[in-house]
């Protein structure tokens, strides 16, 4: 862990320093150094309890495969920007890779944290680099749009959660999850005030999820930023709000059938109905895949709120499993968006006879999305909808027609895509790069992976 921040630290000033025709190399390889060091890491997540780094400072069988998750995508983010961000001037590219190296080092430092403090610091610091790259990189004048409702969505919903760290430390003297975790349910606060303190602590992360209903700031922010912002949001930045979920969940246990939990779950899965079939109903190829997030996200906090051990390992399974498709769909329409300079689908059409490896990738991301045998978003899935229909059977029409939408807006986006007929003026666009495709490979090896082993993406 310590040797994950240092390296990062190291990238930082290696980006400062490097000369011009050297900076992108250099980076890239010292982030892939980054990415096999955090695989060493897997040895923690067997451990159930805290592996302690420093007393502030550790990793469990939750943070431990999200920390992985963060340093396995920040190369890809660079790898995947190198092509647009050529053209820039020096400072500006130097900038953009400490921008993401600054995200990194955020999220490593978030999902490692011992004390709410510096989680919520951590947590908050990856606001500021994240709305430079949209606003300073976005494709369209919109951007500043964007970054304007990304700030104040995610700055409004955390503040509630500062007050709640205010009233932790007040009634338990101290702000160390494994504390807070053995004194608070020993409380004598009534049930009433807690479902308050709860509902309070928990709207930051289903502001940085999304759910359904808070999540208007995402299709544009994912439509706006450029390639690699897009990526480190689907992949990384969404997930913030689902582990800030399971951890207050084991800290608000006492709670955990109030009512408050119980109208969440309903609705976060009602959210997932409604977002697969707002789906089907966009132009734009990247607002489809970012409301496909959405849903995604809706998913995985009801699996989080039915509070069981299936729905906690569903949660864990698909968010690691959607981090690592969607980051590699947001690639795909990059490359696209790159040839053709449009998103639009009644244009971005046709692209089997002009891109041929390229359907391949789509083929096989478009496939783990609506969660096709044996990919981890189906194992993921399987393991929540088994946890909401034993929690009520209510739930089954709600969430079986949502898996059922969520397939045709998979297969939506290939057919449209690969096998319409293409446009005269694709005609000689650019062949396929072996970058691409490494990109692609980079991002389908992991789920290999965790199809072979999918214990390594559980909680144990």
């Amino acid at each position: 862990m310590i040797t994950l921040i240092s390296i990062t630290i190291g990238v930082m000033l290696t980006t400062m320093l490097t000369p011009h025709n050297k900076l992108w190399t250099t980076t890239i390889v010292q982030t892939t150094a980054l990415s096999f060091a955090s695989i060493f890491l897997i040895n923690n997540h067997w451990a159930s309890n805290w592996h302690n780094l420093s007393s502030i400072l550790a990793l469990d069988s939750i943070s431990t495969p999200l920390t992985i998750l963060s340093c396995w995508l920040t190369p890809l983010a660079l790898l995947a920007s190198k092509g647009h961000t050529n053209a820039n001037p020096l400072a500006n590219q130097r900038t953009f890779v400490l921008l993401i190296t600054i995200i990194t080092t955020s999220l490593v430092i978030t999902f490692a944290s011992l004390e709410l403090v510096l989680f919520y610091v951590a947590f908050e610091t990856t606001l500021i680099p994240t709305l430079i790259l949209i606003t300073r990189w976005g494709a369209q004048m919109e951007r500043f749009q964007a970054g304007l409702y990304f700030i104040f969505y995610t700055l409004f919903g955390s503040l509630p959660l500062l007050i709640s760290l205010i009233f932790f430390y007040n009634n338990v003297s101290s702000l160390s999850i494994p504390n807070i975790e053995l004194s608070w349910n020993n409380n004598d606060l009534p049930l009433n005030t807690l479902s308050i303190w709860w509902a309070l602590s928990i709207i930051a992360f289903l502001v940085k999820m999304p759910i359904y209903g808070f999540h208007l700031w995402l299709p544009k922010a994912h439509v706006e930023a450029p390639v690699a912002g897009s990526m480190i949001l689907a992949a990384i930045l969404l997930k913030l709000g689902g582990y800030g979920l399971m951890r207050l969940i084991t800290i608000f246990s006492t709670i955990s059938l109030s009512s408050i939990t119980l109208i969440l779950t309903v609705f976060c899965s009602w959210g997932a109905l409604i977002t697969s079939i707002i789906c089907i109903r966009q132009t734009d190829l990247k607002a489809l895949i970012a409301y496909s997030s959405v849903g995604h996200m809706s998913i995985v906090a009801a699996g989080i709120f039915s509070q069981t051990t299936w729905g906690l390992n569903g949660a864990l399974m698909l968010m690691i499993a959607h981090g690592l498709v969607s980051s590699a769909l947001f690639c795909l329409a990059n490359t696209i968006y790159e040839r053709n300079n449009t998103r639009t689908l009644a244009i971005t059409r046709g692209f089997k006879l002009i891109l041929p490896l390229s359907t391949i990738w789509w083929l096989l991301m478009c496939a783990a999305n609506l969660g096709l045998p044996p990919s981890p978003n189906l194992i993921g899935e399987i393991l929540i909808l088994s946890a909401l229909i034993n929690w009520s059977i209510l739930l089954f029409p709600i969430v079986g027609i949502a898996t059922v939408f969520g397939a045709i807006y998979s297969l939506l986006i290939f057919q449209i895509s690969q096998n319409s007929s293409s446009l005269p003026f694709l005609a000689n666009i650019q062949t396929s790069l072996t970058r691409e495709h490494l990109l692609m490979f980079l991002h389908t090896t992991p789920l290999i992976l965790i199809i072979v082993n999918p214990t390594s993406s559980l909680v144990t």
